[in-house]
């Protein structure tokens, strides 16, 4: 605790003496003494003084004089000055000491006990202001700290966003021409061999998309950006689903492959179907992955019912490898695993069971996971479900191919992509529309060709060198020519990230379709448009 300086000044050396005596044993305190106002003014002005007991009485500079001095000097006005007097105790006299600046008085002859017991309590006083003042300046230091801290995860999140972006454009770019390509062979006629081929392709387009898609399902959800969006389905449906996608998986792996349903669960129900099937599909693709003989089961039970709504288990039963005991707590932790080995054999990027995890508390569920080392595991999904009436489906059919769709009216089109491969399967959809294609590599290329053509439609890629989409949108829609500021415009972007795609909308695109897209989409989207300029 810091020592308080104290302050004795009266002109008369024995009452100084005296006054030292009593004093000297109270605690936190240090004693100064000085006969001379001035020299006691010096003092004060070189010490750090928190309290003075000044006599009124003096030659030269009184009591009175000096407190007000003290008081009218900023680096003195802090000091607390308690009047020592033997004059009368008339209340003027009193009132001149506490207009000068005065906190108390003591009255000569001096009560010991009294003047001990004032002195502490302003010392008592100066103690706690401070530790107040100390407790102050930590608050500021931790409030400092706190907005460094913030501003540095602002920053970082601003730089997650900008890495996920890029990573998104620069690896939904190719995967995108790829899975163009395939669309474009699925039309041609190919033999067996060759459509085995291009299955096994498009399972390996479709294994590095879902890697891209945890990745950004996993950044969207650490930064409360992953919208959960409930909607009246057919749980039956997801099942059969389920278990026609996994029961041929399973079956390559010579697998037995099972889903078990209690009596009671409602044929239809209201949640978010897309993130519970994830949720699902994710336990078993887990269960495929590390299981090498025996079965895999899907349990679905009632554990409660309140009404219409019910308290559901999803639970995903294998005979695999297992997990040890001490590593089952840490497989719902992003980039994770049960061990290191598993990596190296399995593959996988550990982020699944973590999206998992974080997906379960945005539903309001909850998982968990049980292993016998050696023998199996169980991972369990539970949370409540509200039963719903039929909903109106439209009958399934499969997708016709792109090359059968109606044929678009002579429509010149302008395509701004600076991927080859993009561009050349763009074009070759566009074509089979019956559409006229002029391809550019960069938003400054597609202002050119806008100047010197007319287009009924413009596909531009949102990154490229030289000048990007966006740019170009501006400035095609700023153009002083209303035939060329309304050509309708479809961004072609690669990032999933929702504020990317507003940014289309506001630069002034007419449609947004992301990458990689399915040419139903797109042809869906370049007729929307263009029919609403039409109209």
């Amino acid at each position: 605790m810091k020592t308080i300086n104290i302050l004795l000044l009266d002109d008369k050396e024995e009452n100084i003496i005296s006054l030292h005596a009593l004093l000297q044993d109270v605690e936190h305190v240090n004693i100064i003494s000085s006969t001379d106002p001035n020299d006691a003014l010096k003092i004060c002005w070189k010490e750090e003084i928190s309290i003075a007991l000044v006599d009124v009485q003096m030659p030269k500079i009184n009591g009175f004089e000096f407190v007000s001095i003290l008081k009218s000097n900023p680096k003195t006005s802090h000091i607390m000055a308690i009047m020592v007097t033997a004059i009368s105790k008339e209340d003027k006299y009193l009132l001149q000491g506490l207009e000068s600046g005065a906190v108390d008085y003591l009255y000569k002859p001096l009560n010991p006990e009294i003047t001990i017991a004032k002195v502490k309590s302003f010392v008592q006083q100066i103690i706690i202001q401070q530790e107040i003042k100390e407790k102050n300046k930590e608050l500021e230091e931790s409030r400092l700290e706190l907005l460094q801290t913030k501003e540095e995860a602002i920053q970082a999140r601003k730089s997650k966003e900008i890495f996920l972006a890029n990573m998104s454009h620069e690896i939904r770019t190719p995967i995108n021409g790829i899975m163009g390509i395939m669309h474009m062979f699925k039309s041609s006629d190919l033999s067996n061999e060759q459509r085995d081929w291009l299955k096994r392709l498009d399972n390996a387009s479709q294994s590095l998309l879902l890697i891209i898609n945890d990745i950004l399902d996993l950044s969207k959800i650490d930064s409360g950006m992953l919208k959960i969006e409930f909607e009246d389905f057919s749980l039956d449906k997801m099942i059969e689903d389920i278990n026609r996608i996994y029961k041929i998986k399973a079956n390559h792996k010579a697998l037995d492959f099972k889903i078990q349903v209690d009596d009671g669960v409602p044929q239809y129900i209201r949640y978010d179907s897309l993130r519970l099937q994830q949720i699902i599909s994710n336990f078993i693709s887990n269960s495929l992955k590390f299981t090498e003989k025996g079965s895999i089961t899907l349990h679905i039970n009632i554990l409660e019912q309140r009404e219409n709504n019910f308290l559901l288990r999803y639970t995903v039963k294998d005979t695999g490898i297992g997990i040890k005991e001490e590593s089952v707590d840490k497989i719902f932790l992003a980039f994770e695993q049960a061990d290191d080995g598993i990596t190296k054999k399995f593959g996988g990027t550990g982020l699944g069971l973590a999206i998992v995890k974080r997906l379960a508390k945005l539903l309001n569920g909850q998982v968990g996971a049980s292993s016998v080392y050696g023998e199996g595991s169980e991972f369990f999904f539970e949370g409540w479900f509200e039963a719903t009436s039929p909903a109106d489906e439209s009958k399934e059919s499969s997708d016709p191919s792109y090359n059968t769709f109606p044929k678009l009216q002579d429509m010149r089109v302008l395509v701004a992509e600076d991927n080859d491969l993009n561009s050349f399967m763009l074009a070759h959809m566009l074509r089979s529309w019956n559409c006229e294609v002029d391809i550019v590599r960069n938003g400054r290329l597609a202002l050119e060709k806008v100047e010197a053509n007319h287009y009924d439609l413009i596909l531009m890629d949102t990154h490229m060198p030289i000048m990007s989409g966006f740019e170009a949108i501006k400035e095609i829609k700023n153009h002083i020519t209303p035939e060329k500021h309304g050509i309708p415009i479809i961004t072609i972007s690669a990032s999933v990230l929702e504020h990317e795609q507003a940014a289309a909308f506001q630069a002034g695109a007419d449609g947004v379709i992301g990458k990689p897209f399915d040419p139903i989409e797109l042809y869906q989207k370049i007729v929307a448009v263009t029919t609403k300029l039409k109209s």
